[in-house]
C-alpha cells in the first residue's frame, strides 16, 4: 500500500501545487500588458487514480480553463491563453489507511511558486498555499488489500490560492 500511496500523493502534491499556481498565474496573467497583481483561487478535481492530465479552473481577478500535465515536482499547466510551469513542495498532513475496509484518507497541505510563463503568462510569477483531500479504496488481492493495483474508486480535490504577478 506504500508504493501507491506514495505515487498517488505524490501526483496529488504535483497537482495542488500546479493548480495553486496556475490561479495564482492566471490572475497576473489576466491583466495584461500593462502590469498587475493579485489573489487568484483555483480547484482541480479528478476521479482517476492513473491519468496524467487533470482539468482545473481558475477564478477570482481571473478565470479560465485548462489541463495540468503532472510531474513529480514541477506541473505544467496549459491553459487557453497560454502555459507556465508550477513548482510544489511535497504535500505535508495527516493520512489514515483502514486495512479492513481499504480506505485510505488523506489531508495534505504546501507551498508552490509558479515561473517560465508562456504567451499571454509570459513573465508571470507568484506563490501560495494549497490543500489537498484524496479519498480512495484500494483494490482487494487475494482478500488484502493492493498496493500494486490501480485503486477501484478514487476521489481528489485540490484547492490552492496566493499572489501573482504578471509583468
Amino acid at each position: 500500500m506504500l508504493k501507491l500511496n506514495k505515487r498517488l500523493l505524490g501526483a496529488a502534491g504535483a497537482l495542488v501545487a500546479a493548480v495553486s499556481l496556475t490561479v495564482t498565474g492566471l490572475t497576473a496573467a489576466s491583466a495584461g500588458s500593462t502590469g498587475s497583481s493579485g489573489t487568484e483561487f483555483l480547484q482541480a478535481m479528478s476521479t482517476s487514480a492513473t491519468s496524467t492530465t487533470q482539468p482545473v479552473i481558475v477564478r477570482g481577478v481571473f478565470a479560465d480553463y485548462g489541463v495540468d500535465h503532472s510531474g513529480d515536482t514541477v506541473d505544467t499547466f496549459v491553459l487557453q491563453k497560454g502555459s507556465f510551469k508550477v513548482a510544489h513542495s511535497p504535500g505535508t498532513g495527516p493520512q489514515h489507511f483502514d486495512p479492513k475496509t481499504c480506505l485510505n484518507t488523506v489531508n495534505q497541505h504546501g507551498t508552490y511558486r509558479i515561473f517560465h510563463g508562456t504567451g499571454k503568462y509570459a513573465g508571470i510569477h507568484g506563490h501560495g498555499t494549497y490543500h489537498v483531500s484524496l479519498l480512495f479504496f484500494a483494490a482487494r488481492v487475494a482478500g488484502k488489500c493492493s498496493d500494486t493495483k490501480p485503486p477501484v474508486a478514487f476521489q481528489l480535490i485540490i484547492r490552492a490560492s496566493g499572489p501573482v504577478s504578471l509583468p
